[in-house]
């Protein structure tokens, strides 16, 4: 008997030829072979449709039903398949078995997100990006699910509804779409200082992160681990990209959007499919009761961060994303991620808004999915054995055996299997005493909503400093309601005084009175890890160079550029006028893309390979000037021969260290030129 067709192999079944291949027969999705899948059946050739056409009753009967509900927050998101090796065993903290053996590997599944936007917005917008992980454990699966920013807007999960519905498009004109720059998100912040940790670092440039591939992603919020002793500890998770941290310029974010809806998730498609595998490394914040206790600020409190100076972080693993995914639907619309997810060794804190997203997300997937069987899908299966007692419930795809659904039971006395057990070595809460009294109240520990905005803004360059000052100015420029903005600035001058007199000017407000704080806040030490720019790591690997030829370019200049730039473990991407061919000095050759839609946009770097004929011809395509002026403006090395000389003048760019020639760029490009904003645009 033949083996059944399986279709998530291609193996099995009656195959037919068609063209070069095998390929299997069409059916429907009982099995039932279909012979014409291009007409329905009618009663004449020009008559009616008849009812009984199974085969368009299914098939339309199942496209009208494609879509679920999107996720209500990180509806736009990517997805991609690796492993984590473990690089420093800490059994001394947890038991958790991935932590347990140098060299272990365990299977993931990450999922990078938006928040604000809806599933078709688009990827380059200030925003919060999540950075979610399904560990596929050999004891069951760990979701760390968390974001590109260490804190959140809240400190208690009952305010999570206010704060979406804020920032998402206002309820009477369902616009803007994935911006929170507008009156109801601003209004929220206004009345809500404990935001404006988090409000600090969405506008600063960790808002517009270059690529997934260069983002670093937390958990959040303060966990436990807890050792085989039963022993416990708190932990904070970080992922640090191996290609290091980079941003995008606020103009080329917005220009983004304009010329590829999908950059974020393209460039981690295409950098998966090219094997340069993204790779993380896991380090964690791990500290003790005491030292807690010590902090001027609490722990459990997920507006605040412990800075690296304090506790330094201790890289324990890598993570290595090499698989791109087989079908989006699947493995991204139907990936459920649960912080509940957790696994013997890891153990959760009373973290006010970790309590709420405990049973939030849980609630959230059977709306989502329809079904509490959800952990069925195969993308949120455990890899491992899994066994219980609950059964039935819809679109139920296992068949329990046996004749216990209930324990205990004694059903082994009489010979029959018993089902499974519970096992000491099993999860087991870490125990901690409780007592107080039933109350809605917010701790005193959790009053102090300035002092850590106020490091994270010292801790920044002043280039770094003007991007966030002119990001609040935009944002509240946006607003239509004038007391909202000088409710900010009041709060604002609790943060610093320099960063409310900016925004204030670039409004052109005078500054309110400043917002009587809960708690009066305090000068805590800056924090060099908290600056892009400070931690920048000079590499051209992974990144992107655009450049440009035209008829009659050096084409022995421009295969060496090419070279060049391959060595250094970037992309080079040839860009022309035309697609078809051109005829260079020394032979020809066909670019990778044509000019008007090649943006510089789109590359981490520039090249002009030209003669002086073919400069002066571009100088007056307007496409080729945007080209030149628009890398200049963001900050990108430019290389250049002699050549083209009139269009960089045409362009209007100056000479400085990012502006070089050719055999240069590879290093240049390692760097964007700050100084070099001062003199393009006015800032904040």
């Amino acid at each position: 008997m033949a083996k059944p067709y399986d279709p998530t192999t291609g193996e099995g079944g009656e195959t037919q030829q068609i063209g070069r291949g095998a390929t299997p027969k069409l059916t429907t999705n009982h099995g039932a072979p279909i012979s014409d899948n291009q007409n329905s059946l009618r009663a004449g050739a020009r008559g009616p449709t008849l009812l009984e056409d199974f085969i368009l009753r299914e098939k339309i009967f199942h496209f009208d039903h494609e879509r679920i509900p999107e996720r209500i927050v990180h509806a736009r998101g990517s997805v991609a398949h690796g492993h984590f090796e473990c690089t420093d065993p800490i059994p001394e903290l947890s038991r958790a078995s991935l932590f347990a053996k140098k060299g272990k590997r365990t299977e993931v599944i990450v999922r990078f997100s938006t928040v604000a936007g809806g599933a078709g917005s688009v990827d380059t917008p200030r925003d919060v990006r999540g950075f979610a992980t399904k560990f596929y454990t050999d004891e069951g699966n760990w979701d760390l699910v968390g974001n590109n920013i260490p804190v959140f807007f809240i400190q208690d999960a009952i305010k999570f509804p206010d704060l979406i519905h804020s920032v998402k498009m206002e309820a009477d004109r369902g616009f803007p779409q994935a911006a929170s720059a507008h009156d109801t998100f601003w209004d929220f912040v206004s009345l809500m200082p404990e935001t404006l940790h988090t409000v600090m670092w969405a506008m600063s440039d960790r808002g517009i992160p270059r690529s997934y591939r260069m983002m670093e992603g937390f958990g959040i919020h303060t966990f436990k681990l807890v050792d085989a002793d039963g022993a416990e500890s708190f932990v904070k998770f970080h992922w640090r990209p191996r290609l290091g941290t980079q941003s995008l310029v606020w103009d080329e974010s917005a220009k983004l959007q304009g010329a590829d809806n999908d950059y974020h998730r393209r460039d981690l498609w295409e950098a998966i499919a090219a094997g340069d595998y993204p790779e993380y490394d896991l380090a964690i914040q791990s500290f003790d009761t005491e030292l807690a206790n010590s902090l001027p600020y609490d722990v459990l409190d997920a507006t605040k961060i412990i800075p690296e100076e304090v506790v330094p972080l201790r890289v324990i693993g890598r993570m290595v994303l090499d698989r791109n995914p087989d079908n989006h639907f699947a493995e991204n619309e139907q990936l459920a991620f649960l912080p509940s997810n957790v696994v013997p060794g890891i153990d959760f804190s009373d973290d006010p808004l970790l309590q709420g997203r405990l049973f939030s997300y849980l609630d959230t997937q059977k709306s989502r999915l329809g079904t509490t069987n959800f952990h069925q899908i195969p993308v949120n299966a455990p890899k491992c054995p899994y066994a219980n007692m609950m059964r039935d419930g819809l679109m139920q795809t296992q068949i329990p055996k046996g004749r216990a659904n209930y324990e205990p039971n004694s059903l082994d006395e009489a010979g029959e299997d018993p089902g499974p057990r519970p096992r000491a070595d099993g999860f087991c809460t870490a125990p901690q005493p409780v007592a107080g009294e039933k109350l809605r109240v917010r701790s005193e520990s959790f009053a102090d909503h300035y002092s850590q905005p106020r490091m994270f803004w010292k801790s920044q360059t002043e280039n770094e400093q003007a991007h966030i000052a002119s990001a609040i100015t935009f944002e509240l420029s946006k607003l239509a309601l004038n007391h909202i903005r000088l409710r900010v600035l009041s709060q604002l001058r609790n943060v610093d005084e320099t960063l409310a007199e900016r925004v204030a000017k670039g409004l052109g407000l005078d500054l309110p009175n400043a917002a009587p704080p809960a708690k009066e806040p305090i000068d805590l030490e800056p924090s060099d890890a908290l600056s892009i720019q400070k931690r920048w790591q000079a590499t051209l690997q992974g990144r992107k160079v655009g450049i440009l030829f035209d008829e009659g370019s050096d084409k022995a200049a421009l295969e060496a550029l090419i070279k060049a730039v391959k060595d250094a473990g970037a992309t080079p991407f040839t860009i022309a006028s035309k697609v078809g061919g051109m005829k260079l000095q020394g032979g020809e050759m066909k670019a990778d893309g044509q000019l008007a839609g090649s943006p510089s946009w789109l590359f981490d770097a520039v090249a002009l390979v030209l003669t002086e004929d073919a400069a002066r011809r571009l100088a007056q395509d307007s496409a080729a000037v945007g080209f030149v002026a628009d890398a200049y403006a963001h900050l990108k090395a430019l290389g250049h021969d002699e050549g083209a000389k009139a269009l960089l003048d045409r362009a209007g760019v100056k000479p400085d260290a990012g502006v070089v020639d050719l055999p240069k760029l590879p290093k240049a490009a390692t760097l964007r030129y700050w100084d070099r904003e001062a003199s393009l645009r006015d800032l904040a």
